[in-house]
């Protein structure tokens, strides 16, 4: 596992008010491609250098394009300013043409214990033998982010087929980096794509990903639950649960996929 931290490869230097150059780490890709939530978590660092506001509480991403692995630029417009929340949008631009647009709310994260929560999917996620998800995906994709990060899943991704449309593991940062909330916009698109738990299939390339951080988590792994609910039309959508290591939900998502079958 590398040694470079997430916040070093999510680093952002501000040139203007509003904007901020940043480089795409090749070693953060799928395909040669960029991970989708480590685009999401640097547009959001860049934006919460403008916020006003210490946390990241929700996070909605359109991803127009699949950048290349390089020099690009981020762009930040406040949209709303307020005494508990702000609002922001960002836009993740290469080469003068934007690759992804996302909206953001910023505030305060609470320490308050939920009122009710039984609405969740159950924590208690076990991972017999922990086998470490390879960099390399099925049909020989390359997935060199895998090299990056600690990914312990319950059952070999892609080489066993449940048909429940569900993977579960738990996940570690390079150098043991503790996960902070914009992080957690990594984690919530970490895990390959559940449809790997129904039948292999080339890319998956998210449409659209919505996110909330819902807590500050623990120290340490955190705990994945990634669900896939529906495939028709040659798109998919799943859900995504984190939990941290006390069993406290941290991040939720939903993402539209594309998907080819066959």
């Amino acid at each position: 596992m590398t040694t470079t931290t997430f916040s070093a490869v999510t680093g952002v230097k501000q040139r203007t008010a509003g904007t901020f150059e940043v480089d795409l780490s090749a070693a953060w890709t799928v395909g040669g491609r960029p991970n989708g939530g480590y685009l999401l978590a640097m547009i959001a660092r860049a934006a919460g250098v403008v916020a006003g506001q210490p946390d990241v509480l929700a996070a909605s991403a359109h991803y127009l394009r699949s950048p290349s692995p390089g020099p690009a630029e981020v762009v930040i417009e406040p949209l709303r300013g307020g005494r508990t929340v702000s609002q922001l949008r960002g836009r993740l631009e290469q080469d003068g043409v934007a690759q992804a647009e996302a909206l953001f709310t910023f505030g305060s994260l609470s320490a308050d214990t939920p009122y009710w929560q039984d609405g969740l999917p159950d924590p208690r996620l076990e991972v017999s033998g922990g086998e470490r998800v390879p960099s390399e995906g099925p049909g020989g994709i390359p997935v060199a982010i895998m090299d990056e990060i600690d990914l312990r899943t319950d059952q070999p991704v892609g080489r066993v087929h449940t048909g429940r449309g569900e993977i579960r593991g738990w996940l570690g940062l390079p150098a043991d980096e503790p996960f902070d909330p914009i992080s957690l916009l990594f984690a919530i698109d970490a895990l390959p794509p559940a449809t790997l738990d129904i039948t292999n299939t080339g890319w998956v390339p998210t449409l659209e990903l919505t996110a909330y951080v819902r807590a500050r988590p623990a120290p340490g792994p955190v705990r994945v639950l990634h669900r896939a609910h529906l495939i028709s039309g040659g798109r998919v959508d799943e859900s995504c649960h984190v939990w941290d290591r006390t069993g406290k939900l941290v991040a939720q998502a939903t993402q539209l996929a594309g998907i080819r079958l066959g």
